[in-house]
């Protein structure tokens, strides 16, 4: 077998369904020919391979590299004035006045233009990156308006043309509402089915759709109208649910066959079974709830029980969850809400690759792109123990 690289004297944490757990390979070696896998497991069952490059990994730990499946990395501007304003007592109606909120966000990133986005997002990008961070989903919902979405998402896709990352792009046009809506909410969705969601997919700028379905966005019943517009123009579908209420937002999404449903705090056991049927990814996000003080967790257990995939990710925005480590949320994500080390690491890997609808990452199989990471641990347990360590000893994307 002919391969570029052959990485030796190393440990696997392949994900590897087919094996128990974290797919664990001890005295392995792994192999890579242009983007591709094409070897990964014990050293004694290999073929007798010849690579142009060999990297002695001295006992080291190999994982796929990690995935970010949540996030609001391009935006303008930050809310570090509000926060300190919310530490003095101030409540949200007083931030709201002073010219604070989601919609300060929105005019900075109004204001903001394809160059400015990009730079702003860069050195969030960037921190991420240096934790092994290979592949990133990037959100619009700061433009709340069809030519500052689509700018948004320009910039995201340039982004991943510029730099060494695979980024998915997804359009949350139904995030908030606009000040220029009047408080109209079906007004306005009508205005992202209708013009929005249309001229975003003329050019192919989003990899799915999103839609925010809490009693301080929209309803149940609007995030429908958004689901069937994105479907029948071919997007698959995501939701943020159940965040602050239970309004049945899990069994929304399934019925939709939604990738995954992110927040999931208040999803009861009905919505569960529903995510279970449908493949549906709990996307869970332990920087806000410790952000915004919340108190319900999610519903770890009944995930457990029924089956359904835990994914874990930044939810990096300027509001809720300002956090540009994926390390330190897989920490959160056992502390906080009691996640064994296995769900944290499969949660930035293979689950939150099938948050993504990708089968081609968050495994080190052969056939699997090769993005890798190599870490200088003695466990992988220590990706998940330790705080503010970055042990990162290598990282590779597409075989690079």
């Amino acid at each position: 077998m002919k391969a570029e690289r052959l990485f030796t004297h190393v440990r696997l944490a392949t994900m590897d369904p087919s094996k128990n757990g974290i797919g664990v390979v001890e005295h392995a070696i792994l192999a890579t020919r242009g983007q591709t896998i094409v070897y990964a497991g014990a050293r004694d069952d290999a073929p007798a391979i010849e690579a142009q490059e060999t990297i002695d990994c001295s006992g080291r730990w190999m994982t796929p590299g990690l995935i970010d499946c949540h996030t609001h990395l391009v935006h303008a501007g930050n809310r570090a004035a509000e926060f300190e304003m919310r530490l003095t007592g101030a409540t949200y109606e007083e931030i709201a006045r002073a010219g604070g909120g989601i919609l300060s966000t929105v005019r900075a990133t109004r204001a903001a233009d394809e160059d400015q986005l990009v730079a702003q997002a860069l050195p969030r990008l960037e921190a991420l990156i240096s934790e092994g961070v290979t592949t990133i989903e990037i959100k619009s919902g700061y433009g709340l308006e069809t030519a500052t979405e689509a700018r948004q998402l320009r910039a995201a896709r340039r982004i991943g043309r510029e730099h060494p990352v695979t980024v998915r792009t997804t359009f949350l046009g139904a995030h908030a509402m606009p000040p220029e809506a009047n408080g109209d909410k079906d007004a306005y969705i009508e205005l992202v089915c209708q013009d929005m969601l249309p001229a975003i997919a003329a050019e192919k700028l989003a990899d799915a759709v999103d839609a925010f379905c809490e009693g301080i966005a929209f309803s149940p019943e609007q995030v429908e109208r958004v689901f069937a517009v994105a479907r029948h123009l071919g997007l698959p579908v995501k939701l943020h649910g159940d965040q602050l209420s239970n309004l049945n937002g899990a069994a929304l999404a399934a019925r939709h066959g939604a990738l995954s449903v992110d927040h999931a705090e208040y999803t009861d056991e009905a919505g569960v079974k529903a995510m279970a049927e449908a493949g549906t990814v709990a996307v869970l996000l332990p920087g806000a709830f410790y952000f915004i003080r919340e108190t319900q967790k999610p519903p770890i257990e009944l995930f457990r029980q029924h089956g359904v995939a835990m994914a874990l990710a930044t939810d990096c925005n300027p509001g809720s969850s300002p956090m540009t480590s994926l390390l330190l949320t897989m920490n959160m994500g056992a502390t906080l809400f009691r996640m064994k080390v296995e769900e944290c690491l499969l949660g930035v890997t293979r689950h939150a690759a099938q948050a993504l609808g990708l089968s081609e990452i968050g495994i080190l199989a052969a056939g699997k792109r090769a993005d890798l990471c190599i870490w200088d641990i003695e466990h992988p347990a220590e990706l998940v123990y330790r705080i503010g360590f970055n042990p990162l000893w290598r990282r590779f994307w597409s075989g690079k």
